[in-house]
């Protein structure tokens, strides 16, 4: 049934209307030869609430990708470059796709856990903005596409928060005690630290790391609780009023609660670029090369940028003035209001075994 496909889709017509967007979609042009892997599987490994998956009318991307190609798609989530790399290690399940942050990308490429994509068998890289190309986790870009950019900031619910300082020490302010959150994962959660210290994020020296997990520790006393995507239901119920995120999902958060308000610290903040990679463990490359692609559409790329609604490095989606967050000033500043970032980098494996010996120390406090 499925032979080659180097001509237009003409049986796919994906036309819907997508709730705010007011585009309509129209035969996506497919290139590549499916031929022998129908009925294959395709395990694909991704954050949780990042792709689009058919919900308020958008393309359910995977379903789209098994009914043109007839390859079966896995698909399973994590909510941490920690346990999706533990999850790797193990050797336990094997993975095609996955799509890990920056730093892990280069942790993930220096320990042989990545193979090279062959970026010529990818009709739609041209796509990809330069910007984010040749990053420094992956120089030559050999191992990874980049999906989705964004910026870590502060949300707080403004009818229960007046005027919060715009600054990481909100996120201490006894004023919030029982009503703060924070991040359950060490690298985000250790950031909030360090940039009220002002240290480096990629810092290789011991006491300074020491130093920002005595400062997690007195912040205990005023948390509600630790979390990832559990901030969702906290944030848009109002249990809780203030915690660190993803500046593109406290726009899906505010699209459920209007009282949810947002700023990027003065102190400065993370910035991460997340891209599709292929662990070493794959065995359907052309698969999971075919699968890169397809999320390289315009179409898709745009569908899954409304969804997740984070920045998008794919030029004809940022370029697309039906784009449901077309110039958007959270997650395109204009430059005089961009805020001050840096990059997490892979850490030295003395000082990653560091931080997560402290880690476990707040937690345990």
């Amino acid at each position: 049934m499925f032979k080659k496909f180097s001509v237009l889709l003409l049986c796919l017509l994906l036309i819907f209307s997508c709730t705010g967007c007011g585009y309509q979609y129209a035969e996506l042009s497919l290139e590549g030869d499916y031929t022998g892997l129908e009925g294959t599987v395709l395990n694909v490994y991704n954050w949780g609430e990042y792709i689009s998956e058919g919900s308020d009318d958008s393309i359910d991307v995977n379903k789209e990708f098994e009914r043109i190609t007839g390859i079966k798609v896995n698909y399973t989530t994590f909510d941490s470059n920690e346990v999706m790399y533990s999850q790797l290690k193990s050797g336990g399940v094997s993975y095609d796709i996955i799509i890990p942050s920056d730093y892990m990308i280069e942790r993930l490429k220096n320990e042989n856990m990545l193979k090279k994509i062959d970026l010529s068998t990818l009709s739609n890289y041209h796509y990809i903005d330069d910007y984010y190309k040749n990053l420094y986790f992956d120089q030559n870009n050999e191992y990874s596409v980049p999906y989705s950019v964004g910026m870590v900031g502060v949300i707080y619910n403004s009818s229960m928060i007046k005027n919060p300082e715009h600054s990481w020490k909100a996120l201490w302010d006894k004023k919030y005690k029982d009503m703060s959150l924070t991040f359950s994962n060490p690298r985000d959660a250790f950031m909030t630290a360090q940039m009220i210290l002002g240290y480096d994020l990629n810092s290789t020296v011991k006491s300074e790391w020491e130093e920002a997990a005595e400062l997690l520790k007195k912040q205990k006393k005023y948390l509600q609780s630790y979390v990832m995507d559990e901030i969702y239901g906290k944030m848009e119920t109002g249990e809780a009023a203030i915690g660190p995120y993803y500046a593109g999902d406290f726009l899906t958060m505010q699209e459920n609660n209007e009282d949810l308000d947002f700023f990027y610290p003065k102190e400065g903040t993370n910035i991460f670029v997340d891209s599709i990679c292929i662990p070493s463990s794959c065995t359907n490359y052309e698969a999971a090369k075919m699968y890169i692609n397809f999320l390289l559409e315009p179409e898709i790329a745009l569908a899954n940028a409304e969804y997740i609604g984070y920045a998008s490095p794919h030029t004809a989606v940022v370029e697309n003035t039906e784009y449901y967050y077309y110039g958007n000033e959270y997650l395109y500043p204009k430059e005089e209001n961009m805020p001050k970032v840096q990059y997490y980098h892979d850490i030295d494996p003395e000082i990653r075994m560091l931080y997560e010996n402290l880690w476990i120390d707040v937690k345990l406090y």
